[in-house]
């Protein structure tokens, strides 16, 4: 079994310096801005995972150039009408649903059909949920049972502004609406629920015409006209805090751990992960904070946390931690008390039914549960500890990264004997992280 892993011991404690991948929000955000910039544009530590690299073939196929070596990336930028559309282009997003979604509202001028296709799990996603949205700007679509991949595309020269409403809490969604209007004539206002705020700061950044009035305590107002040009941009990726999460979990699961995570980013849209966890507990601090393009980024210490309680997770805190909930369920496996988390259905339009997944790996390591559609309820055992003999198999589950490495963060955390397939999962999003555990584990 080549592609699985099996862990048969604990982790010991530690105490380690670690630097995560780039984040992967901003790795695709610069390289679909930067591909319609004028000029050449060039990031470093760009996350050089699989769904990272499937939107520098997108660009490439799309007729920009791009020189990519270890260590930088560079992209050479036509400006907004360097798009080469040809006929029967086919685009290829892979299990990548922030490319699938994001670069559709840069396609809406197309001149030809595009078709968009994606890997088994993508094609299974709601694409509904951004066609209706671009359809107001003046695009059409063509998807599959009228919801799913693959799709086509059928642009419009004539695009005009228009009203979205985003209501779930889709950074995705909000993301493709304001590359939309972006393309398109006149005024562009979105009504988004409040999410991760990555695409608005890199256009805030570049001055791009682009106003967000946070006023309201669950919506953002975003004003958007149309742009004449992007400017060429460099950009240091930092390290992204969804791939952190699990280190940070790790650490709060061990005993007399310390680890530091340098670098990485803080943005107040995406730290719903650290807000859940201090409040159950575990020790996490920020030291040498700093602003950088906008995004705020610090390097992150955490202690392992003696005494855990369960948590009732405020909803407002659900899209701030959307990525990172099937990690915390294992910190309130471990808490005192019931944690209850709700409002959860957004956790099952992810690469697997995510809510599902996180019950069944609690489940297996004998952790009573209460769940229903979009809510679970957790009952902790602080005494938590599995016998080494204890056999448990994690097995298709739609190759989803994040259930194998929560899955490798409960098997060090907790013990027994575990054998955990598709290892490979792990390239769409984090392909360093076996490389940086084995790191980690060397103080055993």
């Amino acid at each position: 079994m080549a592609n699985s892993i099996i862990i048969k011991k604990k982790i010991n404690n530690f105490s380690k310096k670690i630097l995560v991948s780039g984040d992967k929000s901003i790795s695709i955000r610069w390289i679909l801005l930067s591909s319609l910039a004028n000029g050449i544009s060039t990031a470093k530590n760009l996350l050089m995972s699989e769904d990272v690299i499937s939107a520098i073939e997108a660009i490439k196929k799309l007729g920009i150039k791009v020189n990519l070596n270890k260590n930088s990336c560079k992209i050479y930028g036509k400006g907004l009408a360097g798009y080469n559309y040809k006929k029967n282009l086919v685009l290829d997003a892979k299990n990548s649903g922030t490319l699938g979604r994001l670069i559709l509202g840069l396609l809406i001028n197309t001149n030809y059909p595009i078709k968009l296709i994606g890997d088994k799990s993508l094609s299974k996603r709601d694409f509904k949920r951004i066609s209706e949205p671009l359809s107001k700007f003046g695009a059409s679509f063509k998807l599959k049972n009228n919801k799913s991949l693959p799709l086509i595309i059928y642009g419009n020269k004539k695009l005009r502004g228009s009203y979205i409403f985003e209501n779930r809490g889709s950074a995705q969604c909000k993301s493709a609406a304001i590359f939309a209007g972006l393309r398109s004539s006149g005024l562009t206002k979105i009504k988004a629920k409040k999410s991760r705020n990555h695409t608005e700061l890199m256009c805030k950044y570049l001055k791009l015409p682009i106003s967000v009035n946070k006023k309201h305590k669950q919506y953002d107002i975003i004003n958007i006209k149309k742009i004449k040009k992007i400017k060429n941009f460099n950009y240091k990726i930092p390290s992204d805090i969804s791939s952190s999460a699990f280190f940070i979990v790790l650490t709060a699961l061990s005993n007399n751990s310390r680890l530091i995570i340098r670098n990485v980013n803080i943005n107040p849209s995406r730290i719903g992960v650290i807000k859940i966890l201090k409040k159950m507990g575990v020790k996490i601090n920020f030291k040498n904070q700093k602003l950088y393009k906008g995004e705020k980024i610090a390097d992150i210490i955490i202690k392992s946390a003696k005494t855990l309680k369960g948590i009732n997770c405020p909803v407002e805190f659900n899209s701030e931690a959307i990525d990172e909930f099937l990690v915390i369920f294992l910190v309130a496996a471990k808490a005192k008390g019931i944690s209850y988390f709700k409002k959860l259905d957004e956790l099952n339009q992810k690469e697997s039914p995510r809510l599902m997944w996180g019950e069944k790996i609690l489940n297996k390591i004998g952790v009573k549960t209460i769940s229903t559609r979009d809510s679970i309820k957790i009952f902790g055992n602080p005494n938590l500890n599995l016998n080494k003999n204890k056999k448990i198999i994690i097995k298709n589950y739609l190759k989803d990264h994040r259930v194998f490495m929560t899955s490798t963060i409960a098997a060090l955390s907790f013990g027994g004997n575990w054998e955990i397939h598709d290892k490979d999962s792990i390239k769409t999003s984090f392909p360093n992280f076996l490389k940086i555990i084995n790191n980690i584990k060397k103080n055993d």
